[in-house]
């Protein structure tokens, strides 16, 4: 029987809540993006739009496979993301004409242009964080390592 987190023998409870690795990436996940939420509310970008688009300011057009390797979503998550984004003016959806299951995502001027608003947008969260700049610097690298250990994990 499991007490305060204990079970017999002085041992933590492995089915604590608490003792999830996977609850407390989720809960940081979560609290990561109320915190960007009114800081892109004024940009009119969710979330996962503004993933979006920090991919395409690296590089556009790019194809609608590899941002859905680099974001690791899905068609079903991605497909009425950009259907949204073009909707807005912020890309283009083109398909192949020789393969017409390819589709490339591309910036509109719009789209190229709400990157010098988003230029804020990263030193904004960070202030709001309560944790010296070089912890949060190690601790994105230590989930980075994590990112591709799940990776190894989930191939195998």
């Amino acid at each position: 029987m499991a007490t305060g987190g204990m079970v017999e023998g002085g041992a933590v409870d492995p089915l604590r809540l608490e003792s999830q690795l996977c609850f407390a990436l989720y809960s940081a996940s979560s609290l990561m993006t109320r915190v960007y939420r009114p800081l892109l509310q004024p940009l009119g970008l969710t979330y996962l739009q503004y993933l979006a688009l920090l991919a395409l300011w690296e590089q556009a057009p790019q194809s609608f496979g590899d941002i859905a390797r680099r974001l690791g979503l899905d068609s079903g998550t991605l497909t009425p993301l950009f259907k949204r984004m073009e909707a807005a003016g912020l890309v283009t959806r083109t398909r192949d004409r020789v393969d017409e299951r390819r589709v490339t995502i591309d910036l509109t001027d719009k789209g190229r242009e709400l990157r010098a608003r988003a230029q804020a947008v990263p030193p904004a969260v960070v202030s709001q964080i309560p944790i010296p700049l070089e912890d949060l610097a190690a601790l994105k690298a230590q989930v980075e390592r994590l990112v591709g250990g799940l990776r190894v994990a989930e191939s195998a």
